[in-house]
Order: C-alpha cells, then sequence, then structure tokens
C-alpha cells in the first residue's frame, strides 16, 4: 500500500511583512457642499422640531436620536462622517443597511435603488438644534465639507421605525433592543422609569447586553406599545420570539429497528466536545460514549421531548447516520451532554427563550470546549436590518478562533422565500459559527433537502448556510439512537442532525491529526474540501462537506495542499508565498484557496458588523510589476460576484466576510513566487477604530498540478527546513 500524503503544515513560516501599495485617488463628490447644504439644511431643521416635540420623560439627559444616510457612493469605512460628527456634538452608537434611490452618485450608470448605510446619531437635542446655524457657516475644503457632501439624507427616527411587528396579534410579550451609553446604568434605569410610567414590565433578569445594544423582554399591552417606542434609546421593538420546536421533521413508526455498536473506544480521548441540547433519557445506549452528562438547571425537569432530541443529536455526533441493521462507525472522540432546554423551553412563556440563552452564555463563557453544536434556537428567520441578541452573544463569545461551533439553520426551507421566511434562522447567521444545511442524500447526487433553510445571510456573511452536511430525508432517513439500554434506531430528518454530524468530521480531523491544527484551521479545511455540486449558492453555501475524511486531510498524486496559521497586525501587509517545487509548473493546473478568520463584531452596527477585514491580492509573478511598482501586478482571485448582490460589488463589502474561499485554472508556467498579499483592516462602530487587535486566521492552499505526479514532495525537498507534514497522532482504522 502507497504511503498516505497527510497536509503540509508550518505554511505561516513562509510569510512576511511587506510595504503597503501605492493608495488610489480620493474619490469624487456626489454632491457639491452648496448642492449638499441646500439639501440638508431644511432636514436638519425638521429633525430638531421633532425632537423638540417629545415629552421629556421620553428623552432622558435631553439626549435625542436621529438616522444619518450615507449616499451609496461612501459607505465604506474610510468615509464616515467623524470630523462632521465630532464637531457638532454627536457620536453614533449604531448603524443598518437600507435601500434608497438615491438623487445622484459618483457612478455613470443610471441611478436606480440600492442598499446603503443608515446611522443612528446620538446628543443632546439643543446639538440638534444648532446643526442648522453650524451649516450655514461651514468652511469650505474642510473635512466637515467633505463630509456633509457625502450625506444622503438626514432624518428623524419615528416610532414606526423602531417596530418590527409584523401580524395583527402580537401577543402581550415583546423584546426590545436598546442603544447603550457608556454609563449604562443611565438608559437601563431611565427606561425602567419610563416603561413603568406606561405600564410596562421589565424583566431585566433575562436581559442580555451584547455590544453597545442592551436587549430585555417585556410584558405590555400592545395598545401602549408606540408609546414605548417613542423612548429615543429604543433601537427596536419586536414580538418575542419562541424556541423552535423539537422534532418538528420527526417519524416514529413504531417498528424496532435493531443495530450495532461498535466495541472500541473513541479514536481520541483529547478533543474537548459539548453537545447543548434536551438532554439525555435514563436509559440510552450511548452512555459509553458520553463522558458526562450536566443539568444546567437542576430545578427545572426535561421538556417531554428534549431528552430524545437530545440523544438523536449527540447520536449523530458520535456515530453519524447509522444503516439499520447495521454497525455504527466509531466515534472519533467522547462527548459531553449539556442540557440547556427544559420543561418551560416550549411553554408559551417568551422568557425561556432568554434564560435558554443564559444557559449557552454560561457553557461558553466557561472556555472548557473546542468543538460545540448548537442544534436549537429562535423559531425567527434572520433580517437584514438588526443582529439579534442569540446571535450577538454567540459571536461575542466566538471571536477569539479557539471554538469550533456548529449551528442547525433551521427546518423552514419550505415557507415562502419571497417573503424572506424560509432565511436561515437565529442563530446560525453568526460569522464566527459554521451555519449547517441539510443534504438529502450522502452520494454525489445530493441536493439541498426541502425543508433545510437557504441564505442568503446578513452582508457580511452573506454565504449561508455555511456548509451542507447529510441530515436526512423522507427517500432516505437520518438513524439515530432511540431511548433505551438496547441499541435500536428511530429514522429522522433535520438540520438538528446535519449539523452535529458535520461537526463529527471536524473533531475527526483534530482527532487524527492532533492540537496541531487550531480549529479555525479545522473550519478552513471542511470550506475549502466543500463541493457545491452545481448547485445555488443560496442554497447550499460553499457545498457539502465530503463522506470520507482523508479527501480532505491526504493529498492524491499530482495534489498538494498547505496549511497557514497565525496572527494578523492592524493596518499591515502580509505576504504569503505559495510554495512550488524547484523548477516552477508546467501545464494547466488548479489553485484553490481558503481564508477563514475570527473577527470581534459590533452587534449595534448591522452594516459594519465585522470589526476586521481582509483585502487580499494575488501576485501571481513577482518579475511583472507595474511601471515605478514594487510589487508584481495584482489580479482578484476570491471573486465575490459568484454570490454577493450587486450592491455588495459595488462596495467593499466583500472584503468584511469572514470567509473567503475560490479556486482558478491558470498556466503552470505564468507562476514566478507567486504569493497572496494579505492587508487587515479593522473598523469601529462602521468607522476608524480607537483600538485594534490581533486577530486569528488560516489559509488553506491547494495546488493541483496533473503534469507532476510527484509534487506533494518535491515541494517538501524545495522547503525542506521551513514546511513538513501534519502526521496522525494516532493509527488510523482502516474504517472511519
Amino acid at each position: 500500500m502507497s504511503q498516505t500524503n497527510f497536509l503540509i503544515g508550518r505554511g505561516e513560516l513562509l510569510t512576511r511583512p511587506v510595504t503597503p501599495p501605492k493608495r488610489k485617488p480620493t474619490k469624487a463628490d456626489a454632491y457639491t457642499l452648496e448642492e449638499a447644504l441646500r439639501r440638508l439644511v431644511p432636514q436638519f431643521s425638521n429633525v430638531a422640531t421633532s425632537l423638540d416635540s417629545l415629552p421629556s420623560a421620553a428623552c432622558p439627559g435631553d439626549f435625542g436620536v436621529a438616522r444619518l444616510m450615507m449616499n451609496p457612493s461612501y459607505i465604506a469605512r474610510s468615509y464616515f462622517p467623524v470630523a462632521m460628527l465630532k464637531r457638532v456634538g454627536l457620536e453614533s452608537v449604531g448603524s443598518r443597511t437600507v435601500k434608497v434611490t438615491p438623487d445622484a452618485w459618483t457612478k455613470k450608470s443610471k441611478i436606480q435603488e440600492c442598499t446603503t448605510t443608515e446611522l443612528f446619531v446620538i446628543g443632546k437635542r439643543n446639538s440638534f438644534r444648532n446643526l442648522e446655524d453650524w451649516a450655514k457657516h461651514i468652511e469650505p475644503e474642510t473635512d466637515e465639507a467633505s463630509d456633509i457632501s457625502r450625506i444622503e439624507r438626514f432624518s428623524a427616527v419615528t416610532t414606526k421605525d423602531r417596530l418590527a411587528i409584523y401580524n395583527d396579534d402580537p401577543g402581550s410579550f415583546f423584546e426590545v433592543g436598546l442603544h447603550l451609553l457608556p454609563d449604562q446604568l443611565f438608559v437601563k434605569n431611565e427606561f425602567s422609569k419610563y416603561a413603568k410610567r406606561i405600564n410596562a414590565k421589565i424583566f431585566s433578569d433575562y436581559s442580555f447586553t451584547a455590544g453597545s445594544l442592551w436587549f430585555v423582554p417585556i410584558e405590555i399591552d400592545p395598545k401602549n406599545i408606540e408609546k414605548l417606542a417613542e423612548f429615543i434609546f429604543v433601537r427596536i421593538i419586536r414580538p418575542a420570539p419562541k424556541l423552535r420546536s423539537f422534532f418538528p421533521l420527526c417519524r416514529n413508526t413504531g417498528v424496532s429497528i435493531n443495530c450495532t455498536l461498535p466495541s472500541e473506544q473513541p479514536l481520541s480521548s483529547e478533543p474537548r466536545v459539548a453537545i447543548l441540547d434536551g438532554g439525555l433519557p435514563t436509559d440510552h445506549a450511548a452512555k459509553p460514549w458520553v463522558k458526562s452528562y450536566h443539568i444546567l438547571d437542576a430545578k427545572a425537569k426535561d421538556n417531554p421531548n428534549g431528552p430524545m432530541h437530545g440523544l438523536a443529536v449527540t447520536s449523530a455526533f458520535l456515530f453519524g447516520p447509522v444503516q439499520p441493521h447495521g454497525t455504527a462507525s466509531r466515534p472519533f472522540s467522547y462527548v459531553d451532554h449539556l442540557r440547556v432546554l427544559d420543561e418551560d423551553a416550549e411553554s408559551e412563556n417568551p422568557l425561556e427563550l432568554y434564560r435558554t440563552l443564559g444557559l449557552v452564555e454560561q457553557v461558553l463563557l466557561s472556555r472548557q470546549y473546542e468543538f460545540i453544536n448548537l442544534s436549537l434556537g429562535p423559531d425567527l428567520p434572520i433580517e437584514d436590518t438588526d443582529v439579534h441578541a442569540w446571535t450577538s452573544v454567540i459571536d461575542e463569545l466566538l471571536n477569539d478562533g479557539e471554538t469550533l461551533m456548529t449551528v442547525a439553520v433551521g427546518n423552514n426551507g419550505a415557507c415562502d422565500h419571497l417573503s424572506g421566511n424560509a432565511r436561515v434562522q437565529v442563530p446560525s447567521d453568526c460569522v464566527n459559527a459554521l451555519a449547517v444545511g441539510s443534504a438529502n442524500d450522502t452520494c454525489d447526487r445530493w441536493a439541498r433537502a426541502p425543508y433545510s433553510a437557504i441564505g442568503p445571510g446578513r452582508s457580511p456573511g452573506v454565504v449561508k448556510p455555511d456548509l451542507m452536511a447529510f441530515g436526512g430525508d423522507t427517500q432516505k432517513y437520518f438513524h439515530v439512537l432511540a431511548p433505551g439500554k438496547k441499541p435500536t434506531l428511530t429514522p429522522q430528518q433535520g438540520t438538528s442532525f446535519a449539523s452535529p454530524y458535520l461537526l463529527r468530521s471536524a473533531v475527526g480531523i483534530r482527532a487524527i491529526l492532533g492540537a496541531e491544527l487550531s480549529p479555525l484551521a479545522i473550519k478552513a479545511l471542511l470550506v475549502h474540501g466543500a463541493d457545491p455540486a452545481g448547485h445555488d449558492k443560496l442554497e447550499v453555501g460553499w457545498g457539502k462537506i465530503p463522506e470520507e475524511l482523508l479527501s480532505i486531510i491526504a493529498c492524491p498524486d499530482g495534489v498538494a495542499r498547505v496549511v497557514y496559521q497565525g496572527k494578523l497586525k492592524p493596518s499591515k501587509y502580509l505576504r504569503a508565498p505559495l510554495p512550488l517545487p524547484e523548477g516552477g509548473l508546467a501545464g494547466n493546473i488548479r489553485l484553490k484557496a481558503t481564508f477563514c478568520y475570527a473577527s470581534p463584531t459590533d452587534p449595534q452596527d448591522a452594516a459594519a458588523y465585522t470589526r476586521a477585514g481582509l483585502e487580499v491580492v494575488f501576485r501571481p509573478n513577482e518579475t511583472r510589476t507595474n511601471p515605478k511598482g514594487t510589487h508584481g501586478k495584482s489580479r482578484s482571485f476570491f471573486d465575490l460576484n459568484k454570490f454577493a448582490t450587486e450592491d455588495e460589488r459595488r462596495s467593499d463589502m466583500g472584503k468584511w466576510e469572514t470567509v473567503l474561499h475560490c479556486s482558478q485554472n491558470m498556466r503552470g508556467t505564468t507562476l514566478n513566487n507567486p504569493a497572496f498579499d494579505i492587508h487587515y483592516t479593522a473598523r469601529e462602530g462602521g468607522g476608524p477604530p480607537t483600538k485594534a487587535e490581533n486577530i486569528s486566521y488560516a489559509l488553506i492552499i491547494t495546488i493541483e498540478a496533473p503534469k507532476h505526479p510527484n509534487l506533494y514532495n518535491d515541494i517538501l525537498r524545495s522547503y525542506s527546513k521551513i514546511l513538513a507534514p501534519i502526521r496522525p497522532q494516532i493509527s488510523l482504522p482502516i474504517r472511519m
């Protein structure tokens, strides 16, 4: 048997810092200063009048909030109106994306409706009163003049803007998101007083703070909801969502299906894995592989369907889909099961949604686990304008890249597509987690299971689901363990099982190759190895992961796969050379690359959610430079056009995506010391950061050169003092 060539590691040792390229000229203005003032001065006056009409109780501290819409030509970080806001005594407390048909823009094409960024700006009401006079005396050719020329609209925040209520009977429980000031207690205390005035009951024990937003559930007569929306710090009010129901697609035939469980212990005892779900039944056949079982609220009883669902999800992770009357695959690791859902989770009390999130947060804060699966969440498709508390809290706790969390996208894919009700559900819009959809088969002729939720995600994070894994279908069920001491199976289907099945592959890579690969690198490897099989990215994201792990971690003849892992410094440029054998490459080759990085987030800024962005250019030949250039000519590699909207292609949004993945065909002879140049750009609140931290990244590069069957070994010989194979840490079984 020929030797298996595993991944090549230490690619980061090839990297080096480089000097930045010259900046391009500044973009022309959409409006002259005179045009901007003629348009905006009346709007400044209207906003001041609107804020003055509000009762003092709704404007504690005499604060007011307005909406500042940027012209669509200026939604990049560099155009953030820092100078103007500072001069007039206002500051941005958040942002969102909105649709607008601008009066003018810098493009030569015909003006049409598109998305832009809208800032929420806060200040004393007197600052808004002074805007009109300030604008009339603004000096031309100043930063403030440039800022005001890039504003499309300035308007008041109405009660309608703050309400997201889509049915006639929303009930009496609502979720309120509020903008916080540095003195958070001020806003919380004043809101509590205001709510009491209109007989609204606040449940602050179930509240969450994410970024500069405070999410708190309340109970109120719906007739008073518009009065509540007058409170100027309110960002959003929506009916409190319920948790997704257990087993929406379950098929219990009542027929006992036998199976045989493996006799071996897991492949490795090192990976630290947790399933967050509905608990486990008293008797079940997976006990030898469940390292520990924690009930996070010991006072609560099990949910009626919780233990069965929890066992099914745990079984999907441990064994994958088990063939009826067959022998289950050997687990890659042990697993801890933590019950975060209990008897109250499906009750009519929507406060249980927040209680459950509190238990999830508790697990993430413990930093005990490298791998976590979450097959539950609110029964709520994502929105483009605002980020939910579940998403915000989870993303914040995953921003160091040290935990790989898989999240089921939801089983609402058969709902109406045009209305957005079929879109992935909260919190699978996390940018620091892996959102997993369900494929209907394990074979090459797979497709999205009809129930599996679809994209797009919010931008950034537009590719959702991230990945697909088999989750069962009416023609081919996903068989999992049923409760009871004897190993029997029950047929299932749902993204609840696709998600832990994908996590099984992630843990399998960790079990085989050891701790040399970070969870972030494993995430990148899974994306790198995925195959969309020709399906639309809106339905399948980057594609379905292979059933065989060796196709991800091994290199066949003529293929070399290199892993780069490390840290990126803000504002710096890093060059990542591609290792090629001495003498170069001949013939046609295929180059595939995947970047993954973990990003801090700004939950209050839906339009600028990720704080870290990468600008990546490919330089195929260092000797071919531009006139007076010091670097090889660059060409784009990661083609945003394949999955982005026109608005995202027009803007700089692509560089804020935490996953970049593409492949290109080229002639080997065109490559001469090729490299990727990586520029890490930081932002905060949509604008320049006050302080930016280093971020973790992983880069996977695959070179396929059919005319070089010994490519793998030739590269290792050429870089013998730098690169080395990532060898298995255990003896591999024949069957995985």
